[in-house]
């Protein structure tokens, strides 16, 4: 018994909290942050033309909706860097192409002035400011809107990471 309490991870920090939003998903349709009210969540940024890391990370998270598609509190949220280009069609048919679960993973554009300030200053992944450049980060959001951890999607293992600690979160009281 003693060893089994052992080998659990530690509850994670809180690293930060995220500030109400209000967006634009992938089918038209607006987007409030009050809709992840309640539900843990996984977000990163990407841009749909991207020719460099967001294939991989769009295929990273395919694999977090794999493993969380039957837990009815689990969302995964992709904002986009190139909200000028990334309009609601463009990201409608992004998400058809990775087979993305409607209800379940959501794409988000918006005012830029509103994605650089959740990029920025709320999950510290750097600026939305039309050079397209973005982390390569995934974060990892608690019921209460508190980011509670950063992966390095580079890293070997951090999906699995990332899936773990989804489910840990979910038994959270607080």
């Amino acid at each position: 018994m003693w060893l089994a309490a052992c080998s659990q991870p530690p509850p994670l920090e809180v690293l930060g909290f995220v500030p109400p939003f209000t967006l634009t998903d992938q089918s038209g349709a607006e987007f409030s942050s009050a809709k992840l009210k309640g539900k843990v969540w996984v977000a990163n940024f990407i841009f749909t033309n991207c020719t460099g890391p967001c294939p991989r990370m769009t295929g990273q998270m395919k694999q977090v909706q794999n493993a969380v598609y039957a837990l009815p509190d689990v969302r995964l949220i992709s904002f986009t860097v190139d909200p000028v280009r990334d309009t609601p069609e463009v990201l409608a048919g992004y998400a058809r192409r990775n087979k993305a679960g409607t209800g379940q993973w959501s794409f988000l554009t918006g005012a830029q002035e509103t994605l650089h300030e959740l990029k920025r200053n709320a999950f510290l992944l750097g600026s939305v400011t039309g050079q397209l450049d973005h982390s390569t980060r995934f974060a990892v959001v608690d019921r209460q809107g508190r980011i509670r951890a950063f992966y390095d999607t580079t890293e070997d293992g951090a999906i699995q990471r990332v899936i773990r600690d989804v489910r840990a979160l979910r038994g959270e009281q607080n």
